[in-house]
């Protein structure tokens, strides 16, 4: 369940061609569980009509400050008292302006004036022309609107309308999502860094073969992105997935074991807890053929050597942070059967308070996991749920540990 399930939240459009994207961010604050109450400046109309916002939110919309379906004709008062917070996506360059200086000539900025600043939070997505991003007069407004209170979120970069390309585009909606998601979890983690190796490994055979399993990264990706809401620094070591990058995560790609462990022990140190998700593969080819190996007619294969990956998991527990207790280190292990048994077997042999277990083939690229946790007085159940669900569990199961 999304940590915005049950919010109630006010979608404020001002005119600007990112107002579609607006369409599905209102669609999906709805999915996530959120009641949208849209309102939309005049501008706005002239770029996404209220039938449409209407149809999203399964709410009427409100245009103007003079509405008469409000019984006291105060519909920035009623809507805004209403309201968990005030996402004004898109904010054009003029309406953040408008904002800055109190300005209140429709029903939108009347409503982001009237809130009371204490208990509705302003969130603003920016969207503009990259000059007009970047000039310094909207600079200057920016800055003090978040010196005012008002969570100003990051601005996109890429193509944009006006066939020019740079920084200003309006964040996508799922962008926008996370961060709203990240809002409104508690940081229970600030001031904590986290690392995190998701994914599988891959050892060369050959220039075009190789050793690696079927592990999607999706575990490790969401415990990243739960740990980097809830206030924590993250930095995610990941194997070969093609999955996008959490907001906030600092991400370092590697291929094999021996890069993830020189990429983990770059980062230890600066870490207050290390999340071995990896499906870390055990051995790996003892030569690496330079050239693609051929068949040579003869029926016979290749003659190939293994040697032992190193130990990833167990070399960084055994450190001396990992052993005092000054890193907190747990560890993840994707077993085919007899789960508890294997589980308890590999924690004791790390040395780690806690192993994480779940069984791999039941879940290798799925959305959706089962989660059993070990530690030295027993084990726990965490029931199959997605994997983002999942991985909010445990970061908060983590924290307790860590107090």
């Amino acid at each position: 369940m999304s940590t915005l399930a049950g919010k109630h939240i006010v979608l404020g459009l001002s005119g600007g061609i990112a107002a579609f994207k607006s369409a599905e961010l209102c669609r999906a604050l709805v999915k996530a569980g959120v009641t949208v109450q849209v309102v939309m400046t005049q501008a706005a109309e002239h770029f996404m009509t209220a039938v449409t916002m209407q149809a999203l939110s399964g709410r009427p919309v409100y245009t103007s400050q003079w509405d008469p379906r409000e019984a006291n004709n105060m519909a920035h008062i009623n809507l805004s008292r209403e309201a968990d917070a005030i996402v004004v996506a898109p904010a054009s360059a003029d309406f953040m302006s408008k904002l800055l200086h109190g300005g209140a000539d429709e029903l939108l900025s009347l409503m982001c004036l009237a809130r009371p600043i204490d208990q509705v939070p302003l969130i603003v997505a920016p969207a503009m022309n990259r000059e007009m991003w970047s000039n310094p007069a909207t600079q200057r407004n920016v800055a003090q609107l978040k010196a005012d209170g008002i969570h100003v979120l990051d601005v996109g970069q890429g193509d944009q309308a006006c066939g020019e390309t740079g920084d200003g585009r309006m964040l996508e909606a799922e962008e926008i999502l996370e961060d709203l998601e990240a809002f409104f979890t508690l940081k229970v983690l600030a001031g904590k860094a986290v690392l995190v190796t998701a994914g599988p490994t891959y050892e060369a055979i050959d220039p075009v073969r190789g050793i690696t399993n079927l592990s999607s990264g999706k575990m490790g990706f969401a415990i990243a992105r739960a740990a980097r809401m809830a206030g924590a620094t993250v930095t995610l070591v990941a194997g070969p997935v093609h999955l996008p990058t959490p907001r906030g995560v600092q991400r370092v790609d590697v291929r094999s074991a021996r890069q993830m462990l020189d990429a983990v022990q770059l980062n230890a140190d600066a870490a207050d807890v290390f999340i071995a998700t990896a499906a870390v593969a055990d051995w790996r080819p003892s030569h690496s053929a330079d050239q693609k190996i051929k068949k040579d007619g003869s029926g016979q294969t290749p003659e190939l050597s293994f040697v032992e990956n190193p130990d990833i998991l167990a070399t960084i527990a055994q450190s001396p942070r990992g052993a005092s207790g000054d890193l907190f280190c747990v560890g993840f292990a994707a077993e085919s059967q007899d789960l508890l048994a294997h589980a308890t077997a590999k924690r004791i042999r790390k040395g780690v308070p806690l192993l994480v277990g779940n069984i791999g083939p039941a879940t290798f690229g799925q959305d959706d996991n089962a989660l059993l946790l070990v530690d030295a007085s027993g084990a726990r159940e965490l029931p199959h749920a997605s994997k983002q669900a999942l991985a909010v569990q445990l970061i908060d199961d983590i924290t307790h540990r860590l107090k």
